[in-house]
């Protein structure tokens, strides 16, 4: 009898035992099942140059592992050949470093009055056609070397501002006021450009250059307008690709993948009448489309025709939040400083660039501890 009481208190205390772990396993599958955190596909980036040892371990130094790369270009050539793309990436490598990017040395944001390869951009044919051809080379180049994309400009006035203006402890800010600028000359060299111009200029380009990059798997990210004009222009210069229904457009011309912006998105706020409210809805119409293949993170304060660069924590725009809807969008290349402030004491800026990798990076880490 004994022994039929122990082994049936054995039996009963077994079962609830199980019992309770079915319970508890029931209640475990009731419950919400824990998410995966999403991954931060972006990361740091700089376009800084020149892509040597010394300038290549500063950037590993603040922990810059992607880059848009300079390589060292022969003989004049608008391209780099596979061997000097090699070089430049063995030397990026061998500092922790990958070359995301590169850019041809034309089709710049300088003035045509600068530029001694301007030809895409004043439609000067049959030299367009040539330079074309060299950039059709850059592509199969970069194809070969796995670089898989390239950043450029179509110009004609260049980059505008006006002054610096003091910022935050002995730095100064670059400044554009539209109401006080005095251009260098009433025209440059390319004389007077109407919008259609510029249009039929900008299509023939990208009519011959996207399907050969779209062939060759590059990604073709094009720097908008800086800064916004309004009509008639600058210099007698309509600046088409300054204004997001511009860049809009742009992207339109070429249905394309390959297709798309280095999204300056200090530039699209100054494109903008209130930048720290419009500028997230701009990043989602494009981001949204993935056309956006690289991004200039960088902060202004003011506004269309008025406004100050400024240390991404001192502008209009609210970076925590910018950074959420690249993430939103689900952007996946390069964040890198642009147009920094500058100081007496901080050569090439330097400094202030090292203070913006520190910004960006932890903003990336926060988000993604908090995906």
């Amino acid at each position: 009898m004994t022994q039929f009481l122990t082994s049936r208190r054995q039996f009963l205390s077994t079962s609830a035992a199980a019992a309770a772990a079915c319970a508890l396993n029931s209640g475990a599958s009731l419950a919400a099942p824990t998410q995966a955190k999403k991954p931060i596909l972006m990361k740091l980036g700089c376009q800084t140059a020149p892509t040597d040892d010394t300038h290549l371990k500063y950037l590993a130094r603040y922990g810059v592992r992607n880059i848009c790369g300079y390589p060292v270009i022969a003989d004049g050539r608008l391209y780099a050949t596979v061997e000097e793309l090699h070089r430049m990436q063995d030397l990026a490598s061998a500092n922790g470093i990958q070359v995301d990017m590169t850019t041809p040395p034309f089709l710049a944001s300088i003035s045509v009055d600068e530029d001694q390869h301007a030809s895409i951009m004043l439609g000067q044919s049959p030299q367009r056609d040539r330079d074309i051809e060299d950039l059709h080379t850059l592509i199969k180049n970069c194809a070969t070397t796995g670089i898989p994309a390239i950043k450029y400009n179509l110009q004609i006035v260049g980059d505008l501002r006006i002054a610096r203006t003091p910022g935050r402890g002995d730095s100064t800010y670059s400044t554009w006021k539209l109401s006080e600028a005095k251009p260098k000359t009433p025209l440059t060299r390319a004389g007077v450009v109407s919008a259609d111009t510029a249009w039929e200029r900008i299509t023939y380009f990208l009519d011959r250059v996207i399907p050969v990059a779209s062939e060759y798997k590059i990604r073709m990210a094009l720097h908008p307008d800086d800064p916004s004009i309004p009509s008639p222009g600058y210099q007698g210069v309509e600046r088409v690709l300054g204004t997001v229904d511009g860049i809009k457009r742009f992207i339109k011309i070429q249905e394309n993948p390959y297709h798309g912006l280095n999204f300056c998105q200090g530039t699209v706020c100054e494109m903008l009448a209130n930048p720290g409210t419009e500028i997230f809805d701009v990043i989602r119409y494009f981001g949204t489309r993935d056309k956006i293949f690289n991004v200039h993170f960088r902060n202004i304060r003011g506004h269309r025709d008025d406004f100050v660069e400024t240390y991404p924590d001192d502008g209009d725009v609210n970076f925590v939040k910018a950074l959420q809807v690249y993430k939103e969008v689900g952007y996946k290349y390069m964040l890198m400083p642009d147009h920094v402030p500058q100081a007496a004491n901080d050569h090439a800026g330097l400094q202030s660039f090292a203070y913006d990798y520190g910004y960006i990076r932890g903003l990336l880490q926060s988000a993604a501890e908090l995906s």
